[in-house]
């Protein structure tokens, strides 16, 4: 029960809660609201960088999500430009993080990583189209246990600074394992084949948990 209301913190966040705490201590000092303030932003700051266990399915035959937030697209695409794939159709769910969003990043399926492809790039609103092309971003393309290969791409939103990346190639994951997260307002989209999606636009999404496709 104390995981489910005082959820463990991502190692990302230390570094920003110290700095949070110590405004707040200097604001207190200043102002007694202003303190108040501080200490309101440093909660959130905890919220923002929780890091809660997550249970998977455990089964390729299912694609779970790799983000927590709102799906905002599911469609018929071309494959990402930056792999060599435009000129091959895939399914594309995109899911957007918004600032109050768990932020840690998951794999949708068991497997092996097989390419990393960081590209930086502009800060739109990661809620807009244009995000998944022209905003900092970073490719993740997983050979899944049963021959299928997705692609899931991390793309940095309006205040976003960082990606984080905590999986390197040649790595093996299971599903839901985490392979980093984004600093604050994000997306997630997820390139698939062979699955039809289960979800639909303005439904929730939870990482590693919510299921999106089946094979």
């Amino acid at each position: 029960m104390m995981d489910k209301i005082f959820p463990k913190v991502h190692e990302e966040g230390y570094k920003f809660l110290t700095i949070f705490v110590l405004l707040t201590i200097i604001l207190y000092f200043v102002n007694g609201f202003l303190g108040l303030i501080g200490l309101i932003l440093t909660i959130w700051c905890y919220y923002f960088f929780r890091d809660p266990e997550r249970i998977s399915i455990n089964d390729d035959n299912y694609l779970v999500s790799p983000a927590d937030g709102l799906i905002i697209q599911v469609l018929d695409t071309n494959g990402p430009k930056e792999l060599g794939l435009e000129n091959k159709k895939f399914k594309k769910i995109s899911i957007f993080m918004n600032v109050f969003d768990c932020h840690v990043n998951r794999s949708p399926c068991s497997g092996l990583v097989s390419e990393i492809l960081y590209k930086p790039g502009k800060f739109f609103n990661a809620s807009l189209d244009k995000a998944s092309e022209h905003n900092e971003r970073n490719y993740y393309k997983i050979k899944c246990s049963n021959g299928e290969e997705i692609i899931v791409v991390q793309i940095a939103g309006l205040i976003a600074r960082r990606i984080v990346t905590e999986v390197s190639k040649e790595q093996e994951l299971q599903q839901g394992s985490k392979i980093g997260m984004i600093r604050f307002g994000s997306r997630a989209d997820i390139y698939f084949e062979n699955y039809n999606p289960l979800v639909k636009v303005n439904q929730k999404a939870i990482a590693g948990e919510t299921l999106l496709a089946k094979k």
